[in-house]
């Protein structure tokens, strides 16, 4: 029942006369303004944030509501992008009923670029900034982000851009709406993180939708970046990218992996899965296949492939720094869409990717040199999808 819900998106998206009703966002009984009347909201600058308490950094153009003792992110449009820290969400007693809730604080955008700057120094001059996609709330988004932080070990600090998707399986076009009008806000954003002098890496994950916002804002920061190489976005993993296939072939050849790019280290790392059911959905939509879908668009080639007995799988062409992971065969969960934190064989080929190891013996070869599947693993226990990925079960997101 749940494929169904999904592709229902697409059959109502094309069918308005079907009977089916796609969520609308609208404005609320609640003036926005309202919303960010307490000064938590508008931290002054030297406020005491506990980096103890709330380990990970946050980016948002969420609307925040801080009108009760905790802090919410809404899915409307905030009026600026605001700074904080978070930690992972848990259940908090609100009246006589438990919400799953995200503890977080905001800050002043300075004292938050200099507790970023010193955290970083700490480090390795490395940065992980994840993206997230359709469907999710700030609850989904920071119980995956602080999953990617537990099952990598990343050493340094994780940062998480939140823009204002709806969390309904219904509002894919108004995910796609806020996205897109989220792209100056987030490109702005990865500008300034990369003109950073104390930033020498910054590892970007998106998934799903997110990938729309990644990949055209590299190329703009490589275009307008004061910083004479902006290659220190150098590792670029895109997780079921719901993005064009062919405009993202298109788009990439200029600035975001071209020649220069390359030999100055940096890489594009993309999971793809033909079982993916939630970009199916959205290939039905589109009309064109999604770079995270190996769907074959043109049945010739797809005909081709079977006639010589390989699987009807299609990818995007090979070129320099481009890396295609096929996690058909491991796929988990009802959609298949978030195999990179699900199946055990695809979150260590992940872990691997962050920590910039460029071949695992798991992965096989393919006719296609950049393209390599993921199979099942024989010794891997009942469990071992939970322990590898280091997810906790009792605490279902979205896919």
């Amino acid at each position: 029942m749940r494929q169904l819900r999904h592709l229902a998106v697409a059959s109502c998206a094309a069918l308005t006369l079907s009977g089916c009703s796609i969520a609308a966002v609208d404005y609320g009984e609640i003036r926005h303004a309202d919303y960010v009347v307490d000064p938590r909201c508008t931290p002054q600058p030297g406020a005491v944030v506990d980096g103890e308490a709330l380990p990970f950094f946050f980016a948002t153009s969420r609307l925040p509501d801080c009108r009760a003792p905790e802090i919410e992110l809404l899915h409307h449009r905030g009026d600026r992008i605001r700074y904080g820290r978070f930690n992972a969400p848990r259940d908090v007693e609100v009246g006589k009923k438990e919400k799953f809730l995200t503890p977080l604080a905001f800050q002043a955008p300075a004292d938050w670029w200099r507790a970023l700057q010193a955290e970083t120094d700490r480090r390795q001059g490395r940065v992980l900034l994840y993206v997230h996609g359709y469907r999710e709330n700030f609850n989904t988004t920071s119980k995956d982000a602080a999953q990617i932080a537990r099952m990598t070990g990343f050493d340094g600090p994780i940062i998480e851009y939140s823009w204002p998707s709806q969390g309904k399986i219904l509002s894919y076009v108004v995910d796609e709406t806020n996205m897109y009008h989220d792209v100056r806000n987030f490109r702005d954003f990865l500008k300034s993180l990369a003109e950073q002098d104390w930033v020498k890496e910054i590892v970007l994950v998106s998934h799903s939708l997110g990938a729309r916002l990644v990949v055209p804002a590299v190329a703009y920061v490589d275009r307008t970046s004061t910083r004479a190489d902006s290659s220190n976005i150098s590792n670029i993993i895109l997780a079921s990218p719901d993005i064009d296939r062919e405009t993202f072939e298109r788009d990439i050849e200029e600035e975001v992996l071209s020649a220069r790019r390359v030999a100055n280290n940096r890489r594009i790392t993309a999971y793809v899965s033909r079982a993916d059911k939630a970009l199916a959905a959205s290939r039905a939509i589109h009309g064109y296949p999604r770079l995270g879908s190996p769907y074959c668009f043109n049945p010739f080639k797809a005909a081709e492939l079977k006639a010589q007995g390989l699987p009807e799988r299609c990818y995007p062409a090979s070129r320099p720094g481009l890396t295609v992971i096929d996690t058909t065969d491991v796929s988990r969960g009802s959609t298949g869409h978030s195999n990179f934190l699900r199946s055990a064989v695809a979150c260590r080929d992940f872990i691997d990717v962050v920590a910039n190891k460029r071949t695992r013996p798991e992965r096989v070869a393919t006719q296609w040199a950049h393209v390599f599947r993921l199979l099942p693993d024989p010794a891997l226990p009942k469990d071992g999808d939970d322990a590898t990925c280091h997810r906790t079960p009792e605490v279902e997101a979205p896919e």
